[in-house]
């Protein structure tokens, strides 16, 4: 008779198979280059097949491209309550996501968006990476509203949102993003909180 794993221990072993495929993927892009490496040398390295891989990145640039922190975020912001006001709970679930990262995971991030700025071949996903941030926070500032997913007012609040945060991180987030660069990013949703004043 088979078992199942207990979920917490499954989701765990999903989540170290996601993290091993990551780890050697980046390894791969960084000595060989990122054009020059294949899924298959991908998989081969993380001991995994080509259809594990494709179960936890759907293409090779999504190693890259997909973003640790956004689903935090965005879970963090629909566990606010529901009184508070949608930039407020934005404020609040980005604390508490930055405040809990590690050195050794805020290390990773920093290499996954080197890498990103430095290849030519995701920089033209940039777009569609915001697009679908956009789309995800919209989405949660509707669902706490009790509004539909594509809810125009929460769409473009989410907008508003990410055009701050690249207004305010240095560089527009071409260099380096460091951790306390988060503040002048609190400050720029505090400036949107009060309706953008200009003194």
């Amino acid at each position: 008779m088979t078992t199942s794993l207990p979920s917490g221990l499954r989701e765990r072993k999903k989540a170290r198979t996601r993290a091993a495929i990551r780890e050697h993927a980046m390894r791969l892009f960084e000595e060989q280059g990122y054009a020059a490496t294949t899924v298959d040398q991908i998989a081969e390295a993380a001991e995994v097949s080509q259809s594990t891989f494709f179960r936890y990145f759907p293409t090779k640039e999504d190693v890259v491209l997909a973003d640790d922190l956004d689903p935090l975020i965005v879970a963090a912001v629909k566990a606010q309550p529901p009184e508070v006001p949608p930039i407020t709970a934005i404020r609040n679930a980005i604390h508490e996501v930055v405040d809990n990262v590690s050195a050794e995971e805020w290390e990773r991030e920093q290499r996954r968006q080197r890498m990103f700025r430095h290849t030519p071949e995701l920089m033209s996903r940039a777009m569609v990476q915001y697009t679908d941030t956009i789309r995800l926070l919209g989405e949660a500032v509707a669902d706490r509203a009790g509004l539909p997913p594509a809810d125009f007012a929460a769409r473009v609040l989410a907008g508003a949102v990410i055009g701050a945060a690249l207004a305010a991180i240095p560089n527009g987030g071409t260099g380096d993003v460091q951790l306390t660069d988060f503040a002048g990013l609190d400050k720029a949703l505090a400036l949107l909180e009060a309706g953008l004043p200009l003194s």
